[in-house]
């Protein structure tokens, strides 16, 4: 599953996304900062919300992916979605607005053609997850523990195979669901659909390995607790299947 890189590289870009850049909340703010600082240093930074995004996917995958784009329900899965079409697009990397780089040099993140992702580990009987450094020693395997991986950062050449694989699934799954279902966010357009397609094409192609696993993620950017957001209708665990009220910014229980 190596992608046909025809001398590609992945550009020096940072793609960040949320829905309604008028209602962006300070301390969301702070943590985009600590990326959009990148671009003294000559990496493009660009920032979209539902509006742009719309525009960019409508205008570069036409309007079978606006469709999809616009079946997705809740801000999570709308950057979810819109990360996937940008990438395919574009290249680059996409991370979430509530990550802080710590990193004092990401070029490392830029070399190479093929997909690069985070490494996840859920451990059932505990209802966590496993540190990283953890779940990557040799013989860690046993029962009760699920991998996976992130869907952020998410980093890869325009027109990677395994980004295009995870867009189309994402679209047919959006575009052929029943017009009042609402689609599990994970399973659908997030870590869950990427991780399935990494599975699958490496099934197919275990001698071709087109991904490559971020092992010091944790050393270049760190998910932000708390936020304010993370307490309402914001948070996608809390909006799971649940109508959102983009109106009212979600601040309120989902509908």
């Amino acid at each position: 599953m190596a992608p046909d890189s025809q001398g590609l590289s992945i550009p020096r870009r940072i793609v960040q996304y949320w829905h309604n850049l008028q209602a962006l909340p300070a301390d969301v703010q702070e943590c985009m900062d600590s990326w959009s600082r990148w671009h003294s240093s000559g990496f493009e930074y660009r920032v979209f919300d539902a509006r742009s995004a719309g525009r960019f996917i409508e205008q570069s995958l036409g309007r079978d992916h606006l469709s999809a784009f616009m079946r997705c329900y809740h801000p999570a899965m709308q950057a979810d979605y819109f990360r996937l079409c940008y990438l395919v697009i574009s290249g680059g990397m996409y991370v979430d607005a509530d990550d802080v780089c710590i990193a004092k040099d990401i070029s490392e993140l830029f070399v190479g053609s093929g997909v690069k992702v985070q490494p996840l580990c859920y451990d059932i009987a505990s209802d966590s997850m496993v540190q990283c450094e953890v779940f990557l020693q040799a013989g860690t395997n046993r029962e009760g523990l699920i991998f996976y991986v992130n869907n952020n950062p998410l980093i890869a050449c325009e027109g990677d195979p395994i980004v295009s694989r995870a867009l189309e699934r994402a679209t047919m799954r959006l575009n052929f669901a029943a017009e009042d279902e609402l689609p599990e966010i994970q399973s659908t357009t997030g870590p869950g659909n990427l991780s399935r397609i990494i599975f699958e094409l490496g099934v197919r192609c275990p001698d071709e390995p087109g991904v490559t696993i971020l092992r010091t993620w944790d050393s270049i950017g760190v998910s932000k607790w708390p936020l304010g957001y993370r307490a309402d209708g914001r948070n996608w665990r809390i909006s799971n299947r649940k109508r959102f009220a983009f109106d009212g910014e979600g601040r309120n229980e989902p509908i």
